[in-house]
């Protein structure tokens, strides 16, 4: 069965925008490196995967999420360059050109959309296979669901089952979010809880299988509510505002019509190839 093909649109626009040099330029002297690399990349996702359809999750930079009202410090210090910035707006439109779901609303990270799009996937008895490069989409990890997490740029994909996230944290996939708030998260802030690392995290959730298990045999006591909103932080929420799920064809025309609008003629000729029939 095809499978749905789910994507961190953040996460690939920032690994494709560091990937490729800063020299990229569309019309204007405008900066296109992300957008030339993000857009290379979903193509060769489409092909190599060959996806009933794809979703692709945003995040909405310009509005907090519960996680940021709940716990200050999260996230704090990340800072975009503005080439990145500048062009991050235009891939949402780019993906609904190609004829692809573009899921994004504010409150909700591009993570969220990941988890909306899977648990509509388990439904429909479609597989999943999700892209990013964020380890917290440990979590949706299961029989029907893997994990595509580029390893150099966004040229290779590890694929991430349930047997390689007990391989990598020595948990199951469900307990992701109990892992992260015992052993921290410095990308996003989470100091975790005192002295416990990688190893000590998983040792305890072998032994109470969940945190809240350990809170309440009366482990970390002190910091007990601390742990159960980094958890929070850490999970997914499913209920991020999906659009319905169909079938997709690539709209390679309408694409190359906007990247050309866009002053990309190069990438815009390139989708147009595959427009045509003989291609």
């Amino acid at each position: 069965m095809k499978p749905l093909l789910v994507i961190d649109g953040d996460s690939l626009a920032h690994r494709a925008y560091h990937a490729l040099p800063k020299t990229i330029k569309r019309a204007g002297g405008k900066p296109s490196g992300a957008i030339v690399g993000f857009t290379n990349f979903l193509v060769r996702l489409w092909e190599a995967e060959q996806p009933r359809s794809v979703v692709v999750g945003w995040d909405t930079l310009e509005v907090p999420t519960y996680r940021h009202e709940a716990y200050e410090p999260y996230q704090g210090g990340r800072v975009f360059e503005p080439a990145l910035l500048e062009q991050l707006p235009m891939l949402p439109e780019l993906v609904q050109a190609l004829g692809f779901t573009a899921a994004k609303a504010p409150g909700y990270e591009a993570d969220d959309f990941l988890a909306a799009a899977v648990a509509a996937a388990r439904k429909k008895r479609w597989p999943a296979l999700v892209v990013t490069s964020d380890r917290d989409s440990f979590q949706l990890a299961s029989s029907s669901v893997t994990i595509l997490t580029p390893t150099r740029g966004v040229s290779e994909l590890a694929r991430i089952g349930p047997d390689e996230v007990r391989e990598r944290y020595g948990v199951e996939p469900k307990q992701v979010p109990d892992f992260i708030a015992l052993r921290g998260d410095p990308s996003d802030k989470l100091p975790g809880a005192p002295g416990v690392g990688p190893k000590g995290a998983a040792q305890i959730l072998r032994e109470h299988g969940s945190l809240e298990r350990a809170l309440k045999a009366g482990r970390f006591a002190p910091i007990a509510e601390e742990l159960r909103l980094y958890r929070r932080i850490a999970s997914l929420d499913a209920s991020a505002p999906l659009p319905p799920l169909e079938d997709q064809s690539p709209l390679w025309a309408e694409a190359s019509s906007l990247l050309s609008r866009w002053g990309m003629n190069q990438m815009a000729d390139r989708l147009a190839a595959r427009a045509e029939p003989s291609k």
